[in-house]
């Protein structure tokens, strides 16, 4: 029967795959769940995280003022606890312009809001300094700057709040929570009007809305000072001399105004004033907040006063009104959550998406480890078969796998899957994935052992795509610190030819790699060592010399196999020159004791290694040239069992059945049929789980997995090792079936099984072959004699040898323990009825328990030829 097709090869493949996927269900839901725990714990902390943080904005947030003016906001509640972090202002309020007086005590003031002590003390004066080219000038001006308002009680009705000017100490900080502006006007926040006089109990009284409620403000008198310097210099180094000192009174100055050379035809201008006070950019850190404050500087009304004053000066009626300032319509911010991805990091993603390297790469080892992949090859499943199905696996487990990390990231809101556009997360995490998978498959050449692919050196090889990955989690992620307040919103898809991003540099460096990778694999694969280490490189060899009998189904020419030495150790000829052919319908056995070659014979006939010289035709095929297709017609029971744990021995027969292109009722009866000749079908055996199975279970599963689907060259290493009697037995007769139309080639140490099933012997002894021929050829040629056993009492030992020699002088005794002795006696001049009547004439004068008379046995034969051949190469 020819070999499977591709797709029948592909289906055996993905079957038997399935089976083992369904009954490994548990630990692959537990991989693909993975992200969903993940994100599980992440969206926990998340939601800690965010708990946290607004419970602490409620003490620091007040939104009264922005639930009363944004009637129609939904952020806003009552109490104003659950506000947005900005409020919306459609229509921003108006409020008059204030300045700023330094905080009494110091010029550097560490708090940004006043103890409330501070708040409630009457600063003593505010002090402005002046200089300019014409002093009489300057002076005139600065009398013009407060405007006078002697013996005030209450706000006048027809007096406008903007020609007072109202003055603060309070240094108010910018709040994303409250109202920037409207702020000084707030009960504890005390306000002050500035006078070149104040008389006693000045006050300026004016009515304020706060929210729905309605109070009058008390302004209290303060005077001011406009104190003459010299000339820029002087008033330079005054500023600088109390500036960030530490006495209290050292400098306590509003602004200075340098009017240069101004007169009433120009007005040039330079004003001073601290715009830097400690903590002022004050940045404040907290397990649950982080908040970035800026110092709120009145810096418009010094201007204003001064313009004003100058345009009175020149007359004309002309006068600069300041009325009010008002903040810009806004909409609401949302709330600035912190988020996790910055918090653990972007490397916590990266390992968990790298997560599959290792599994893949074990999954592959694995199956060289085990030798399942050189089985399942030499039951001819094909290379491509075997990739398209390996891969398309490791596809579908690392498809599901992104799926469920993208949308539970997304639900429990990470900003890494939530920003970007789903569609460029599937195209760049696709190409990513069939990156990392086309990387393990090239690793896998490199690796023999599960233990040391799972270790330590895995570190080591995942620093190449990783590269990759990280770049396309930089490009999601979110600007590094929350600091940044920018309007970044993911990747989109248009956002692809925007060079900034990188994203199409990646795609391409994936996608080249991804190439690669698989190229590599498949060379090394191919030319490289997936079997035990050995190149298995081709050699192109003339035509043959001589065309072969078609009958002869194994022709073996001067095979040779040599394993060259390693460490100072010699060179080892496994195999010397070994040449013979064999016909269909022949069951050949090889003995031999260990290390004779009969294993390295094996391995290069079913092209597990490659001969050192010479060759072999199976079916008419050379194996150096042909192996892929000699795998079509051939069947091989290893010396171990090369099963999987987890699959039952029908389902074993099936997926082996289908690679030799059994479909249907011909499978059915074939696996069947296999079931019963090795007694593995009764009983519900067939469908128990390999790993419940005994070491002869196994051993007759192997052997019936070599014969299914009718194979024309069966190759058996020790196929009846571990067996039972009663198993053994009928094994013996499934091949003795089997052999009818088919050629073995079975070794082994049993000189019974020898005789039972083969037709021709030969025995291997240091790595050539020393005699062929049935079992009674050989032991008429290499036996050639009697074995006389007699056992005696212990003292009539010389007795007895002195009987058989009188019957035969060239008797050599063999064998001589407690009584037992044993002596060769060539046939040749021996009478068997002479040894016979002497053995009965002796029972009357020796105490002779027992005697026989016997051929030699094969086993007698293979001792003899193999102490012959070691007395010869020695």
């Amino acid at each position: 029967m020819g070999g499977a097709s591709y797709l029948a090869q592909t289906n055996a493949l993905f079957r038997k795959n399935l089976v083992i996927q369904k009954r490994n269900c548990r630990v692959n839901c537990c991989l693909v769940c993975f992200p969903f725990l993940v994100c599980l714990l992440l969206g926990s902390l998340q939601l800690v995280l965010t708990v946290a943080y607004f419970s602490s904005q409620r003490t620091q947030i007040d939104c009264g003022y922005c639930a009363a003016t944004t009637k129609s906001s939904s952020a806003n509640t009552a109490g104003g606890l659950n506000c947005t972090i900005q409020c919306p202002l459609p229509i921003a309020p108006k409020w008059p312009p204030v300045l700023q007086l330094p905080p009494e005590g110091s010029s550097t003031p560490t708090n940004l809001t006043p103890a409330p002590s501070t708040r409630t003390t009457k600063p003593s004066a505010a002090r402005f300094l002046v200089t300019g080219a014409n002093r009489s000038f300057a002076e005139s001006v600065m009398r013009n700057m407060i405007p006078k308002r002697d013996g005030l009680k209450k706000f006048a009705a027809n007096m406008s709040l903007a020609d007072a000017v109202l003055v603060t100490k309070a240094m108010r900080a910018f709040s994303l929570g409250a109202e920037e502006l409207g702020s000084d006007f707030n009960h504890d926040n005390p306000l002050f009007f500035l006078q070149s006089k104040c008389t006693q109990n000045s006050v300026l009284s004016f009515p304020v809305q706060e929210g729905r409620s309605n109070f009058t403000k008390d302004a209290e008198c303060i005077e001011a000072f406009f104190l003459w310097r010299e000339n820029s210099s002087v008033l330079n180094s005054e500023l600088y001399k109390g500036y960030d000192q530490e006495d209290k009174h050292t400098n306590e100055i509003a602004s200075a105004y340098d009017l240069k050379s101004s007169d009433l035809k120009k007005f040039n201008l330079v004003v001073s004033y601290n715009s830097r006070y400690k903590g002022a950019t004050r940045i404040s850190f907290s397990f649950s907040s982080l908040s970035f404050s800026p110092i709120m500087l009145r810096v418009p009304r010094l201007l204003n006063l001064v313009s004003n004053a100058y345009l009175q000066l020149r007359g004309g009626g002309t006068k600069m009104q300041f009325e009010f300032i008002k903040d810009m319509p806004r909409a609401a911010s949302q709330e600035m959550r912190p988020d996790i991805s910055f918090i653990v990091g972007k490397m916590v993603f990266i390992w968990m998406i790298m997560l599959l390297f290792p599994v893949i790469l074990s999954n592959l080892v694995y199956e060289k480890q085990q030798k399942l992949r050189t089985i399942m090859k030499m039951h001819s499943l094909g290379d491509m078969a075997y990739w398209t199905i390996t891969y398309c696996y490791f596809l579908l487990l690392s498809l599901l796998y992104m799926l469920f990390l993208i949308c539970f990231g997304s639900l429990v809101r990470i900003k890494l899957f939530k920003l970007s556009d789903y569609r460029v997360q599937f195209v760049v995490y696709f190409a990513y994935i069939n990156l990392q998978i086309s990387f393990a498959f090239l690793m896998a050449t490199y690796f023999s052992n599960v233990r040391t692919a799972s270790g330590r050196w895995i570190i080591l090889m995942e620093f190449f795509p990783p590269f990759s990955l990280y770049r396309i989690i930089y490009e999601f992620s979110p600007p590094p610190s929350p600091f940044y307040r920018t309007d970044f919103s993911g990747i989109h898809w248009e956002d692809l030819s925007d060079n900034k991003n990188g994203i199409i540099d990646i795609l391409i460096i994936m996608a080249l790699e991804w190439g690669i990778f698989l190229v590599l694999t498949f060379l090394l694969d191919e030319f490289g060592t997936l079997r035990n280490g050995i190149r298995k490189i081709r050699e192109v060899v003339e035509q043959l010399l001589q065309t072969s009998d078609s009958s002869y189904s194994v022709i073996c020419d001067d095979l040779k196999k040599l394993y060259h030495g390693k460490d100072g150790n010699a060179e080892k000829i496994a195999v010397t020159g070994l040449s013979l052919s064999m016909q269909r319908g022949q069951c050949f056995g090889i003995l031999g004791p260990n290390g004779a070659g009969k294993t390295s014979l094996i391995s290069m006939l079913t092209g597990f290694t490659k001969p050192t010289s010479g060759t072999a035709y199976i079916n008419g095929m050379d194996i150096r040239l042909d192996m892929g297709k000699i795998y079509t017609g051939i069947g091989v029971c290893p010396q171990f069992d090369l099963l999987w744990e987890t699959l039952t021995g029908r389902e074993h027969l099936l997926f082996y059945g289908r690679l030799k292109n059994l479909k249907g009722a011909s499978l059915r009866v074939a696996v069947e049929h296999s079931l019963k000749s090795v007694r593995l079908f009764d009983g519900g055996v067939a469908d128990k789980r390999v790993a419940k199975y005994s070491g002869g279970m196994k051993r007759r599963l192997s052997a019936a997995i070599s014969l299914i689907g009718d194979p024309k060259v069966v190759y058996m290493d020790e196929p009846s090792s571990g067996l039972d009697p009663a198993s053994r037995r009928a094994l013996w007769n499934a091949v003795m079936t089997a052999k009818q139309n088919r050629a073995i080639i079975l070794t082994t140490h049993s000189m019974e099984e020898a005789e039972a099933l083969c037709g021709r012997i030969g025995i291997m002894v240091n790595g050539s072959l020393q005699c062929i021929g049935n079992s009674k050829e050989l032991k008429a040629k290499y036996g050639g004699t009697h074995v006389l056993t007699v056992t005696t009492a212990a003292g009539e030992e010389e007795a007895v040898e002195q009987l058989v020699q009188s019957l035969c002088p060239a008797a050599n005794r063999i064998y001589h323990i407690s009584g037992t002795q044993k002596f060769e006696m060539p046939k040749q001049g021996l009478r068997i009825s002479e040894v016979f009547q002497a053995m009965e004439h002796a029972k009357s004068w020796l105490n002779i328990a027992a005697w026989g008379l016997s051929d030699a046995t094969l086993g007698d034969t293979f001792i003899k030829v193999a102490c012959e051949s070691d007395i010869t190469s020695v």
